[in-house]
């Protein structure tokens, strides 16, 4: 499976936590720049309208940075107008608002050569119970996403499911939750952005859940991370949970993947920058302990279901 790698923009930048800063500010074109230098990077994950400018101030430079774009990801909470949400907040105006953000990203992606937007619905939820009222809110993300993907049908449209942060409970916080708006929106060009990351906060198998979104059809996008399962930290891949993230590449294997994957990490120790081209690295290493294992003694562990077999041969195999 030929790996195309992308990097989340934003992950090039500074890094804040409740306490500390981590990492140096950088401008968009400095990111651009820097994204350049990372061996292995053969594209960028954009922001609109962060980095792209709501007006495109910033699209020509994308254009000549030289590297493929493997998708827009729309920002939906940043600004002060979602604070109260994007898809799901109670005026009709800012939902309508958020519907242009996608509309627009949409032609941009297409400007830009790529066929893809993501986007992560992450001020829309609740943080307590009798917030708000969820009829609503789910009526309100249906229409949204019904009118966005019938803006144009070159495009798709990823949805990159959450289980909390910036809302306690996220309207799409795991991947059963995603796969049924797709199936209520019923267009053929909204699917599921995979992020392995938010697969293990929500106390998802990340396999189990490849599998489910590719026989649906909606597996449109991979992000890769990693966290200890408690908050999204975005740590280096299989920094915590190796064999969560060996099995994941082995069944992006046997499903064929070759879409992008993209790598939204952050460190707070050493190089950010140097950290993602490690993560590159990482994962190819990964690659080549599948590959030393094999696909039929894989299939084999399975067929055998014993657990401390399993567990015998993955550790036999990194000796």
């Amino acid at each position: 499976m030929a790996q195309k790698n992308s990097v989340l923009m934003g992950t090039l930048g500074k890094y804040s936590d409740r306490f500390h800063t981590y990492q140096p500010a950088r401008d968009y074109a400095e990111r651009i720049e820097v994204a350049k230098t990372i061996s292995g990077a053969d594209g960028i994950e954009p922001v609109y309208p962060h980095d792209l400018g709501h007006d495109g101030e910033m699209m020509q430079a994308t254009k000549d940075c030289g590297m493929a774009i493997s998708a827009v990801n729309v920002n939906l909470k940043g600004e002060d107008l979602f604070r109260a949400g994007s898809f799901t907040n109670p005026d009709a105006g800012v939902r309508q608002q958020a519907i242009s953000y996608m509309k627009r990203a949409m032609d941009m992606a297409a400007e830009l050569g790529t066929d893809m937007i993501s986007v992560c619905p992450l001020i829309d939820g609740s943080d307590h119970a009798f917030h708000v009222d969820h009829f609503d809110q789910w009526r309100w993300t249906i229409d949204a996403f019904g009118e966005v993907t019938s803006h144009r049908d070159d495009v798709r449209v990823s949805i990159e499911y959450k289980a909390y942060e910036v809302r306690n409970r996220i309207i799409l916080p795991s991947m059963g939750r995603t796969l049924h708006l797709c199936d209520r929106v019923g267009a053929a060009n909204l699917g599921v952005t995979m992020d392995l990351g938010h697969a293990l906060i929500e106390g998802e198998c990340a396999a189990a859940e490849i599998a489910a979104a590719h026989e649906a059809g909606r597996l449109f996008y991979v992000h890769f991370n990693d966290n200890d399962r408690n908050a999204d930290w975005d740590m280096p891949v299989a920094s915590i949970n190796l064999w969560d993230t060996l099995e994941v590449l082995w069944y992006m294997e046997r499903i064929g993947y070759d879409g992008w994957i993209a790598y939204d990490v952050f460190t707070r120790a050493g190089d950010g920058v140097e950290a993602v081209g490690d993560t590159f690295e990482t994962m190819n290493h990964l690659r080549e302990l599948l590959a030393k294992i094999g696909p039929d003694k894989l299939k084999a562990m399975v067929a055998a279901g014993s657990s401390a077999r399993t567990t015998r041969d993955l550790i036999k195999a990194l000796l």
